[in-house]
């Protein structure tokens, strides 16, 4: 379930990010496409190297 949470979260945070942008005009700065990345990248790791990951 934590893992389910974590992929929605990390979806949810690009996008809004991606709607402020569209829709507000809202420009991303380097720590705000850094920390994104960095939300994805877990998420991958997660998914890839977790054991506790059912993947079947």
């Amino acid at each position: 379930m934590g893992i389910a949470y974590a992929i929605w979260a990390g979806v949810g945070v690009a996008l809004i990010a991606l709607a402020g942008y569209a829709f507000f005009g809202q420009a991303l700065d380097a720590p705000a496409v850094a920390g994104m990345a960095l939300i994805v990248a877990g998420v991958v790791v997660i998914n890839v190297f977790s054991k506790s990951v059912g993947n079947t």
